[in-house]
């Protein structure tokens, strides 16, 4: 096995609390694999090929991140990859129980292969996919909360105007535009 790592998940759409788990994760480990999971139980918004392509675009920035689409288990996943560590985002104590079954599920049928759980920042960690869309369903600003390939998808799905012009504010550390001094974005 590599020193690689495999952050799995649906991604529907990516948020700047996955951006966050994927740059410490990316500064951990020399290769960190992006899987979108195809099959899934949850309904998705968006299609595996347009969540790949918004994860791709969103992660661009990184060498040492690669994203591709997977079905089945993640397990038989990593150890076709050769990965033999899985990274799981724990945002708050509601999603421990659920992790925690799944890591000793995965370490039952994979004794191999390792579970590493990370903490977004607490800036973050009550941001889901499921939240963004449901904002962005309302006509509400999702501009905070999703890196620019996932907000430009949200907009096209939805048919959401682009924001009112204005001086442009900074890219922050997520490449996420963040207002200027009179509100705008870019």
């Amino acid at each position: 096995m590599n020193r690689a790592a495999i952050y799995a998940g649906t991604f529907d759409p990516i948020t700047v609390g996955h951006m966050d788990l994927i740059e410490r994760a990316a500064r951990i480990f020399p290769r960190l694999v992006l899987a979108v999971a195809r099959s899934t139980p949850k309904a998705t918004f968006f299609t595996a090929e347009e969540r790949v392509e918004i994860a791709r675009a969103s992660v661009r920035r990184f060498r040492n991140v690669e994203v591709e689409a997977f079905d089945g288990l993640l397990v038989e996943y990593a150890r076709r990859k050769g990965v033999a560590v899985l990274i799981r985002g724990l945002r708050a104590f509601s999603d421990f129980e659920f992790e925690f079954q799944m890591a000793l599920t995965n370490r039952k049928m994979a004794p191999d292969i390792e579970t590493i759980f990370l903490m977004p920042k607490e800036d973050f960690s009550y941001i889901s996919s499921h939240t963004v869309r449901e904002i962005a369903a309302l006509g509400g600003d999702v501009t905070p909360f999703v890196p620019p390939p996932s907000l430009e998808a949200l907009r096209r799905r939805l048919c959401m105007p682009a924001p009112a012009a204005g001086p442009a504010g900074e890219d922050d550390e997520h490449g996420t535009n963040r207002p200027g001094p009179r509100g705008g974005t870019s």
